[in-house]
């Protein structure tokens, strides 16, 4: 992941996630982007530094699962004095021109970096997808989470 630019990478998937959000963040977090919720961002909290600010975009965590997830670290909220902030893509659309020319130009200076698997035809759709979830291949869900 360094290859991306990230300072550290954990295993989502293995536990316990806080211990491995205070190795790959010591000083602990200041910013977060959220799209799964659940443990993930319980253990965000659990880090956060004072006046950190989290975005949250999603709870894909949530979204198939029947038990609403317990937050053993949402009282950090309050004595952290953590900003959370929800946010749906479509408030931006006005911006998303701006975005393109921007992203664009990061892409093509290699200040921002991806990494992709790609397979050819309707017929590698089925291994493509139980290689990806996984986390043999990159793609969505991959199995890793990036620590910038």
């Amino acid at each position: 992941m360094r290859a991306l630019g990230a300072d550290a990478a954990i295993d989502y998937k293995a536990a316990p996630l806080v211990k491995q959000l205070a190795a790959a963040a010591p000083k602990g977090i200041d910013v977060y982007f959220d799209n799964v919720g659940g443990d993930h961002l319980d253990a965000a909290l659990g880090l956060a530094r004072n006046n950190a600010r989290f975005a949250i975009c999603g709870m894909i965590e949530g979204y198939n699962g029947g038990e609403p997830p317990a937050f053993r670290y949402l009282m950090r909220v309050i004595s952290a004095r953590i900003t959370i902030k929800g946010f749906i893509y479509t408030d931006y659309m006005a911006e998303m021109p701006a975005f393109y020319r921007e992203m664009g130009g990061w892409i093509a200076s290699g200040q921002v970096k991806s990494r992709e698997t790609v397979r050819e035809g309707i017929d590698a759709a089925p291994g493509s997808l139980s290689r990806a979830l996984p986390g043999r291949e990159c793609g969505k869900d991959a199995g890793e989470a990036l620590i910038v």
